[in-house]
């Protein structure tokens, strides 16, 4: 396993890089590392935010009594991931995420499944059997990147990103699954749309998700997406 490496991010923030590819055993370590420095929770530090392969360490330098708060902070974190073994990326919960794959809600879905070679009920079936873990949230407020796509439903990305994607949108991008959690531009491969809201700046936890989850995807029809919109 090698050793992490440490490296300015901001004048109040340093990066930890435990890998340079997307893989599920560097964004364990990741997840791990968070969860040892919350669990230890010194009073510099102000949060952690892992990604796939590394962890962004913000800290409040008024609050370390040394020349260079960075190299401070890096000896901190080596201390406390020298006994990092083999990491297994914490549960925090299992969730079951519906998703509507008929057409009007899934315009990649019939040119997708027509690159892969294969008929769109068949990318629905493997797409949404199979078990994803929430590697990180970025892009935008509650946007879970997903850990878990089968190798044989990879696709690039659009050539020409769209303008405006919906909310609740699921998509392929390279390697990965995501869902936009509000309307914005995006350049993934829409293969259809949750009911569910990944997003509310009022609830008491703003995101759905978060890294470590475990992601199912439950195929829904339009009726069962309609009903879902109702519910309060």
């Amino acid at each position: 396993m090698s050793q992490p490496t440490f490296e300015p991010l901001a004048d109040n923030a340093l990066l930890v890089r435990f890998g340079k590819i997307i893989d599920a055993a560097h964004n364990a370590r990741a997840l791990d590392a968070a969860r040892q420095l919350r669990e230890r929770n010194p009073s510099w530090l102000r949060d952690a935010v892992p990604a796939y392969a590394s962890l962004a360490v913000f800290f409040d330098s008024g609050r370390i009594d040394a020349a260079d708060p960075h190299a401070f902070v890096a000896a901190q974190l080596r201390a406390t991931l020298r006994n990092q073994e083999t990491a297994t990326a914490p549960i925090a919960k299992i969730i079951d995420i519906p998703v509507c794959y008929e057409p009007e809600m899934a315009p990649d879905l019939a040119e997708a499944a027509s690159e892969l070679g294969i008929a769109a009920d068949e990318l629905i079936q493997r797409h949404s059997s199979a078990s994803y873990a929430v590697a990180m949230i970025g892009f935008a407020p509650g946007f879970p990147y997903l850990l878990g796509l089968p190798d044989s439903l990879a696709l690039p990305r659009l050539t020409t990103p769209r303008t405006r994607v919906p909310a609740g949108s699921v998509a392929i991008g390279g390697n990965q699954t995501g869902i936009y959690p509000r309307e914005s531009p995006g350049g993934w491969r829409l293969l259809g749309r949750t009911p569910l809201v990944l997003f509310d700046a009022a609830r008491a936890a703003p995101a759905l998700l978060t890294p470590g989850d475990q992601v199912r995807f439950q195929r829904i029809d339009t009726a069962a997406f309609e009903r879902w919109l109702k519910e309060p």
